[in-house]
């Protein structure tokens, strides 16, 4: 039914999809207690199951939206322009 998987925060007890279909209370339970469970389907890493305080946890340290970010100031009047050379410039073609 169940194997170990080792993740950056440790061992993930891994449920087979039918297994965590069947027995989703003790499956839930499990997550609530341990940690996050990883969903297995064919073998492969599916999905993983983490508590919502977890998750949540993470969400704020994700990084920011690209809406945020254009809203924020932050990087604003730091871009740095490299000089110019002194190469003569061509005259623009008259119309």
């Amino acid at each position: 039914m169940s194997e170990s998987f080792n993740a950056p925060s440790g061992p993930l007890k891994a449920w087979a999809v039918q297994d965590a279909k069947a027995r989703f209370s003790e499956f839930l339970d499990d997550c609530l207690k341990h940690g996050p469970q990883l969903v297995t389907r064919r073998g492969s890493e599916a999905a993983v199951m983490v508590p919502f305080s977890q998750w949540q946890s993470m969400q704020l340290k994700a990084k920011p939206s690209l809406e945020s970010f254009l809203q924020s100031s932050r990087g604003r009047g730091d871009l740095i322009l490299p000089v110019r050379g002194n190469a003569k410039r061509r005259e623009p073609p008259t119309l």
